[in-house]
């Protein structure tokens, strides 16, 4: 099973974008469940979504405690709230900023995690230039499905036309795929600088 949890803020589509991941898992072939965490989901309030992904019957219904993967819809809760609590070692942390994890002050957390799985998405700035709102919860799934291969973004692109209609859906189609061919470009990058450091 692949755990996702999902950190944002009221109003940036944090518990639809859970849901459009479930669907696009689904749409994959895959077993999927997807639910917020009910708190305070007024405008700019943190809000945590989950979504469960499997190849059998998915029974458990408990928040994610250890997550295989983090997707971080709003950098600011990085210093305001523990969004890394019980994250897994080999897992993914996907951040919604065009700066590094080095420039987002993240050093002293990221040694140890495997570079490739440490990526950043300017998710809001594609959504405006696609969509022209400020909603990154979908140029995230498609950056998503760039990452460990669990959803195509083939499948993200049918759970937003099952979503949205006409010009909206095919500026979220846009934008996923950008987000998608950014987090590939960073993935390779990380794994050539890798294959450098282990030939030096």
């Amino acid at each position: 099973m692949f755990q996702v949890r999902i950190h944002g803020r009221g109003g940036q589509g944090v518990v639809t974008g859970a849901e459009m991941l479930s669907i696009a898992a689904f749409l994959g072939g895959r077993h999927a469940q997807a639910f917020p965490s009910f708190g305070s989901e007024r405008t700019g309030a943190p809000v945590v979504a989950y979504c469960r992904l499997d190849d059998k019957e998915i029974r458990l219904r408990e928040p994610i405690m250890a997550p295989d993967a983090l997707i971080i819809q709003d950098p600011t809760l990085l210093h305001q709230v523990d969004v890394f609590s019980g994250l897994k070692k080999d897992g993914y942390i996907l951040i919604n900023t065009s700066r590094s994890f080095h420039q987002l002050g993240l050093d002293e957390f990221s040694r140890g995690f495997k570079p490739e799985h440490l990526l950043t998405v300017p998710a809001t700035e594609l959504a405006m230039k696609h969509v022209g709102r400020p909603v990154p919860n979908v140029p995230l799934l498609g950056a998503f499905a760039a990452l460990g291969g669990l959803i195509s973004l083939e499948a993200v692109h049918s759970a937003i036309q099952q979503k949205f209609k006409g010009s909206v859906a095919q500026g979220n189609m846009a934008a996923a795929t950008e987000a998608y061919e950014i987090v590939k470009e960073q993935e390779r990058k990380a794994e050539d600088a890798a294959k450098e450091n282990h030939n030096a």
